[in-house]
């Protein structure tokens, strides 16, 4: 009897060495969130030194965004025909070199350039290790391990802010995006060096010495070698595009109740992480104070992700999900309502923080979980790119709002109705998961 090695994984207690792994996504994902959401704290900088409109200041913001939808969508699906570890590598060079060269730009224009190609690396990053966290984790530690990996985007975002508060005011702005190039290429050696290939992959797809890689890892973790390479029986024997097996059957319903979530949440998301601080600070906040209530929704993200995760260890993670998205519309009401008093706004904005970023590392926990390992890393990948689109509308349109002068309280309503449209999204995502689970086991236990 052939041993199911994934079968292994999923019912014995987690490993040092898969937390380990785990880790060292949650490292790429500090990489990532310092890289995106660094522009959002040098805004201010940026825009006094080149004298641009709000609308200009959208597109910087939106141009990495851009970029990671590119990332996500044409870079991201490559995982699966090159492997997980492969593309993260390659991904980090572009991510690092970009970086390194927004230190040296002397327009805006080109500094938009720079982002849209630093959007693509982190993109295919942020996918690939979002289905490489959740292939090494257990059934039972699934949801905790990709919730913990999106810690690293708050802890990125957060260091951003610290050192942008540190280093603007003696060197300039120039030298966030030079420590951020330098740390990339420094995670880009450490990857190449200790970040393991993807068991998942290396079963469905059988690369050149895949047996001896597997086993490599397996004794890792503790368990026995294979003599052999077991047989991969594929789950879905559907014909046809790769986009086209996203859509197969009953997946269909749950692929576009996923892409529409997440541009829900993320066309939140952004709007609260890209335009807070200069919010606060056009209402009355001096730049001090408003960057650093930005500061503080970064920090509560760290913790959000991390208790979603334990939640969802206790109840579905639909069930989660749909919590954290509406107690975040509540807040963000809650927001605007005491923004003009200091004190109350930063520790409004720091249960904003957690409970937003919950909402993001909820939708990473669901959708590797969805997709059969050959078309999972494309699945992840299309959702989150999807997903970037919401995120690329919502700062550029924020930005011509305020330009026709909106104001700030109204527009932050209007971004709170979103969150409450993305539950009924989710709860009938996990209506169809689990009526499809429970069809997919009945027809094993009857098949002849």
């Amino acid at each position: 009897m052939e041993r199911d090695v994934l079968s292994e994984i999923n019912q014995n207690n987690m490993s040092r060495y898969q937390w380990f792994v785990i880790l060292i996504c949650i490292c790429l994902n500090i990489i990532d969130g310092f890289d995106v959401m660094v522009m959002a704290f040098t805004a201010p900088s940026v825009s006094a030194e080149w004298s641009l409109s709000g609308a200009q200041i959208g597109l910087l913001l939106s141009s990495g965004l851009f970029g990671m939808a590119a990332g996500s969508i044409f870079l991201a699906p490559l995982a699966d025909k090159i492997g997980r570890r492969l593309l993260i590598l390659v991904c980090l060079v572009i991510a690092g070199l970009s970086m390194l060269g927004c230190a040296l730009v002397q327009s805006h224009g080109m500094l938009a350039a720079l982002r849209f190609i630093t959007g693509i690396g982190v993109g295919g990053i942020l996918a690939s290790s979002n289905v490489l966290a959740s292939e090494y984790a257990n059934a039972r530690w699934r949801s905790l391990a990709v919730s913990l990996m999106s810690t690293g985007y708050g802890i990125g975002a957060t260091l951003g802010g610290v050192l942008s508060l540190a280093l603007i005011e003696h060197l300039g702005w120039r030298s966030i995006f030079l420590a951020g190039g330098v740390t990339t290429i420094a995670m880009l050696l450490i990857s190449a060096w200790l970040l393991p290939e993807s068991l998942d992959y290396l079963l469905a797809k059988r690369p050149k010495q895949a047996l001896e890689r597997i086993n490599a890892t397996v004794n890792r973790m503790g368990l026995n070698k294979l003599p052999v390479m077991p047989r991969y029986e594929k789950i879905s024997t559907q014909n046809g595009s790769e986009l086209g097996k996203l859509f197969a059957g009953q997946l269909g319903f749950q692929t576009l109740c996923l892409w529409f979530a997440f541009f829900l949440v993320m066309f939140g998301f952004y709007f609260v992480m890209s335009w807070t601080p200069k919010i606060l600070i056009s209402m009355g906040m001096s730049p001090h104070q408003g960057v650093g209530t930005g500061i503080l929704i970064s920090i509560g993200g760290i913790f959000g992700a991390a208790i979603i995760g334990l939640l969802a260890s206790r109840m579905k993670i639909f069930y989660a999900l749909s919590l954290f998205l509406g107690l975040t519309s509540a807040c963000v009401f809650l927001f605007v309502a005491v923004s003009s008093q200091v004190s109350i706004a930063l520790m409004v904005g720091l249960l904003l923080g957690t409970l937003i970023n919950g909402c993001v590392a909820g939708l990473y926990s669901i959708s590797p979980t969805i997709y059969d390992a050959e078309i999972r890393s494309r699945g992840v990948g299309y959702a989150i790119g999807f997903g970037r689109i919401g995120a690329i509308l919502s700062p550029t349109v924020a930005g011509i709002f305020l330009d026709k002068g909106i104001a700030p309280a109204t527009l932050y309503a209007y971004y709170g109705v979103v969150f409450i449209l993305a539950i009924f999204l989710i709860l009938s995502l996990g209506s169809a998961f689990y009526r499809s689970k429970k069809e997919q086991n009945f027809s094993l236990k009857t098949a002849p």
